[in-house]
C-alpha cells in the first residue's frame, strides 16, 4: 500500500440557508498535519457547504506536490459521502454542478495513479474540520 493522504472536510451553515463556512484538515497517514484550512462562504445551504469543502480541498491539493497514491476524504455527512461515492443520486442542480467540478479533479488525480475514496465518519471523529468551520463562522 502506498502513501495515503487523509483529508477531513466539513461544511456548515447556521440556518439552512444561512451564513456558511468550510473546514479542511489534511494529514499524512501517520497523523502529521499537512494543512488546516477554513473559509467563509457567505449565505448558502449546509449541503452546498459540505460539497464546497471537498472542492476546496481538491483545489488546494492540486497546487501541492504529492507522492501520495491514496486520498481518503472523511466526511461526517452520510448523504454527501454517499453521493460522492456514487451510491446516491444527486438531484439538486447546484450540487450537480459542484460534483462536476470535483469530478475533474478526481480524473486529474486518477490520471496520476492516485486512488480516491470517500468515507463517512461520525461527527466526533471529524472534530478538527468541524472546529475550523466554527472558527471561520465565529471570526468577525
Amino acid at each position: 500500500m502506498g502513501k495515503t493522504l487523509n483529508i477531513y472536510t466539513d461544511g456548515g451553515s447556521r440556518g439552512n440557508p444561512g451564513p456558511s463556512a468550510i473546514g479542511i484538515y489534511i494529514c499524512s497517514e501517520d497523523g502529521t498535519k499537512i494543512a488546516a484550512l477554513k473559509k467563509r462562504l457567505g449565505v448558502t445551504t449546509n449541503n452546498i457547504a459540505e460539497y464546497q469543502a471537498v472542492l476546496h480541498a481538491f483545489d488546494f491539493l492540486d497546487k501541492q506536490p504529492t507522492t501520495a497514491s491514496f486520498m481518503v476524504f472523511y466526511l461526517d455527512s452520510l448523504l454527501v459521502a454517499s453521493q460522492l461515492s456514487g451510491l446516491y443520486k444527486i438531484k439538486n442542480p447546484k450540487l450537480k454542478e459542484i460534483r462536476g467540478q470535483i469530478a475533474k479533479y478526481e480524473n486529474k488525480f486518477r490520471d496520476q495513479n492516485i486512488n480516491i475514496k470517500y468515507q463517512h465518519i461520525l461527527r466526533k471523529f471529524n472534530k478538527k474540520a468541524d472546529a475550523l468551520v466554527n472558527e471561520a463562522l465565529d471570526y468577525k
